[in-house]
């Protein structure tokens, strides 16, 4: 379903409709709070989630360029697959960079809605490789 892009209003539509539609949301972490989140059976974010006081994920569209900003160089780092539609309300898309609606967890993640979590290595080229990600 696509919004006449008419004015900032059905760009917001637009943006929402398309955000929300996505299931599945990713979490890049680094190895050793994720690790700990492992032994609890839930995960209370890195210490970025923890100031802002909410959980940062992206969208399949998204997490290349949040490793890219927050992640350059980075090794030790995974990714982590969330199954976005049982998170409820807490789940929250707002506004973010470039305008853009980021996923948003206003609670602690229970890690029974991961999906999968894989490794996120750095390429010869310093770049993060990727698995395939649905909804992209």
């Amino acid at each position: 379903m696509r919004f006449p892009r008419e004015n900032r209003f059905t760009l917001f539509l637009e943006l929402l409709y398309s955000a929300t539609m996505s299931q599945i949301i990713y979490k890049i972490t680094p190895q050793a709070p994720w690790r700990e989140a492992e032994t609890h059976g839930r995960f209370t974010g890195a210490p970025i989630d923890v100031a802002d006081g909410f959980i940062h994920f992206s969208t399949a569209a998204q997490v290349r360029e949040t490793a890219t900003k927050h992640f350059a160089g980075q090794t030790d780092l995974l990714l982590v697959a969330v199954d976005g539609a049982g998170l409820g309300t807490a789940l929250r898309y707002e506004v973010s960079r470039g305008g853009e609606l980021f996923p948003h967890l206003y609670d602690v993640l229970d890690l029974k809605a991961v999906l999968w979590v894989r490794p996120l290595p750095l390429g010869a080229d310093g770049v993060h490789q990727f698995p395939a990600l649905e909804g992209q």
